[in-house]
């Protein structure tokens, strides 16, 4: 089953986690397979997988009621890469690809052919004021140099280090049936009750920390085969077996990060009479119905002649149709 791992390091200014995504994972890549555009290439998985973990990371790192959205885009053969938690660890993942992958392309090859991709993470409220707008934050796929970076924890390190003012390692990996990460974060001095006494200030600024330096350095250490094949207790004892750990209890079962996708008919009925009537009737002079399709989860909605006016009326109030495809 997923598992999510949170600890700190009793009296250092430094916190960590490790998630284990395994069922919640395969759902994804068995719904991908059986749909019609079939499995993702290796690589493409890879990179999916490491950023549904790092999303599960983050979602857990924040304080946030509503989604949050992980995005990759660019003008390689992966147009798009999407991963969306919500704040009780449910998720849901998919990637657009177009043309052909290498089986050894990496993450510059894969989205960042002209080095313009980009990253976007956004929070999005459950419960949005009217004219609020979701918080986003968009990083290129490259470093202080303008090089290419060729791994998605990078990509995620630079953004926490530039936007958020926070040094970070993340260790993250995955293949068919795991997707994992470590992220070891370095923790403000403020109101963090397990950190030591009589901090100085220079010590609480970016990359100056020895403590979190330290076990930075440590973490970097784990190799991907390991974050994938080793158990929690063992990772954690390989690593920091000289330090004090201070572990919360873990979130397995039902807490744990699992599979679920939010689309339904009435949403799919929604997104149809945004369409328009005119963009409808054209679709269905031309075929018996509209027929549409979760990218996400696979689940295919139909939605005939009768269904569409239902959609268009005034005072429609139920959602038309009970025409489902699994």
């Amino acid at each position: 089953m997923s598992e999510l791992h949170k600890f700190l390091f009793d009296g250092l200014p430094v916190r960590g986690m490790v998630v284990r995504l395994t069922d919640a994972w395969t759902q994804i890549l068995q719904r991908r397979a059986s749909s019609g555009t079939g499995a993702y290439p290796e690589p493409v998985r890879n990179l999916l997988g490491e950023m549904s973990a790092a999303a599960v990371l983050m979602q857990s790192n924040i304080k946030f009621n509503g989604a949050l959205v992980l995005q990759i885009f660019g003008d390689g053969p992966v147009k798009l890469a999407v991963v969306e938690v919500q704040p009780d660890l449910s998720l849901r993942a998919t990637a657009t690809v177009v043309g052909e992958v290498a089986a050894d392309a990496r993450l510059s090859q894969l989205v960042n052919l002209s080095n313009l991709g980009r990253c976007a993470i956004t929070l999005d409220p459950q419960d949005r004021f009217e004219g609020q707008q979701p918080y986003q934050g968009v990083v290129p796929l490259f470093g202080d140099q303008r090089e290419p970076l060729e791994k998605f924890s990078e990509v995620l390190q630079h953004y926490m280090l530039q936007s958020e003012q926070l040094d970070t390692t993340l260790v993250l990996a995955a293949n068919g049936e795991v997707a994992a990460g470590l992220l070891i974060q370095r923790l403000p001095s403020g109101g963090i009750n397990n950190l030591s006494a009589g901090q100085s200030a220079n010590e609480d600024e970016i990359g100056r920390n020895e403590d979190y330096k330290r076990i930075a350095l440590l973490a970097s250490t784990l190799k991907p085969e390991e974050l994938l094949t080793l158990d929690v207790d063992t990772i954690l004892h390989r690593l920091f077996w000289e330090e004090k750990l201070l572990r919360f209890e873990p979130l397995s079962g039902a807490s744990a990060p699992r599979f679920a996708c939010r689309c339904n008919r009435e949403r799919v009925s929604q997104m149809i009479r945004s369409l328009g009537v005119e963009e409808v009737e054209s679709i269905l002079t031309e075929r018996e119905d509209v027929e549409v399709g979760c990218d996400f989860c696979g689940q295919q909605y139909r939605f005939d002649a009768v269904d569409a006016a239902q959609i268009f009326k005034p005072d429609a109030g139920t959602v038309p149709g009970s025409s489902l495809l699994h």
